[in-house]
């Protein structure tokens, strides 16, 4: 098949490989057979590998949708009836998080940073002394609105000083940024198959020590789809999932699983720091300003101040009828676009999209 391949360099759903594409040329199958529970589970445990999550403790719980949907489990799921979720919040994504929480009537302290810089733990800190009813504390790794990196380690080392849980927003970050969850002091922590391992979009996974899921047992039930323990139960029950999943995007899954233990963890962050730098090169020869300094960088995106007499929605058209797509930015602060290294692309490709981009400014 001839697929055309367009370079996507907004934050998700990413590039894809042909192979993974075609992945999801299958014949038909119920997703209640067996065969297909069993590759479901072997995915759960190939996920679980990407962090270094030992299966004796950690678990993976796949579900239907988007990475939001996994956000939305961790929030309603994981907050007993008298205790409070602390959201540490520098960005859209965290803020998302709060949001769900005022709609579940979740507890919870949204502890706000400015957008444009990383938390202060010792803020953080005083609000878990302050709050000893804290039960979890959920932040984002990569506001991927801004690009910055946020310190979860050191956020989770507070939280479990404390005696918290550490939930984290991995949805940006997964499979892209090497890490190990234990290391990362991160109890439970979630993505979505169209990000780093470069899948489709459709499914997402929370991956979770199994003791906090069944704390999580005696907490209420704030939502019937999403609630993470039942979601979690029911496939252990049954080995299947509890509603539909999405069939074709599991096998494009399980694909590029494979393409990604292929090409290999430290090999594969080469290459997206190759395409970071190839776009922080464009972007200095065109005399373009970021708006995150490099130190708070993720090295996954990079947040552009718009130049004078910028117009967006002209410039992106253009760049999207010739194969390359960019993304508004989300900075209250600063009138921004976005331009990321995630999915199946390289430097290469970076450097033709500067072409074009360079026309469509000229233009």
């Amino acid at each position: 098949m001839n697929i055309k391949r367009n370079i996507l360099l907004n934050p998700g759903p990413a590039t894809t490989t042909d192979t993974v594409k075609l992945a999801q040329l299958v014949p038909d199958i119920c997703p209640r057979e067996r065969e297909f529970g069993e590759l479901m589970r072997e995915l759960g445990e190939d996920l679980l590998k990407v962090v270094h999550a030992d299966p004796a403790d950690w678990t993976t719980v796949l579900f239907c949708g988007s990475g939001t949907i996994c956000m939305d489990a961790c929030v309603n799921s994981l907050v007993p009836a008298e205790r409070k979720l602390l959201i540490v919040n520098n960005g859209a994504y965290s803020a998302r998080a709060a949001e769900m929480a005022r709609a579940y009537s979740v507890p919870h302290i949204d502890l706000k940073f400015p957008i444009d810089g990383l938390p202060d733990l010792a803020e953080v800190e005083r609000t878990l002394v302050e709050n000893p009813d804290i039960t979890a504390v959920y932040t984002t790794h990569q506001e991927t609105g801004t690009g910055i990196l946020n310190p979860v380690r050191e956020i989770g080392a507070l939280a479990h000083a404390y005696g918290a849980v550490m939930i984290a927003d991995t949805i940006s970050t997964y499979a892209m940024i090497p890490f190990s969850v234990d290391e990362m002091n991160v109890d439970v922590c979630m993505s979505s198959a169209q990000k780093g391992i470069q899948g489709m979009t459709g499914l997402s996974f929370v991956l979770a020590k199994k003791s906090v899921l069944a704390a999580a047992k005696a907490y209420p039930v704030r939502s019937y789809y999403t609630n993470l323990v039942m979601q979690y139960e029911g496939f252990e029950q049954t080995g299947e999932m509890r509603f539909t999943p999405p069939v074709q995007t599991v096998y494009a899954a399980k694909r590029a699983l494979a393409e990604y233990f292929a090409e290999g963890t430290a090999k594969k962050w080469a290459r997206h720091t190759r395409t970071i730098e190839a776009v922080h090169a464009g972007l200095a020869e065109l005399g373009l300003k970021e708006a995150i300094p490099r130190a708070i960088q993720s090295g996954l995106v990079v947040a552009v101040e718009y130049p004078a007499n910028f117009d967006f929605m002209r410039v992106h058209d253009y760049c999207y009828e010739r194969g390359y797509t960019i993304y508004p930015g989300k900075m209250q602060t600063a009138a921004t676009f976005r331009l990321c290294a995630l999915g199946a692309i390289d430097e290469a490709d970076i450097r033709g999209f500067f072409r074009v981009f360079k026309e469509a400014l000229g233009a």
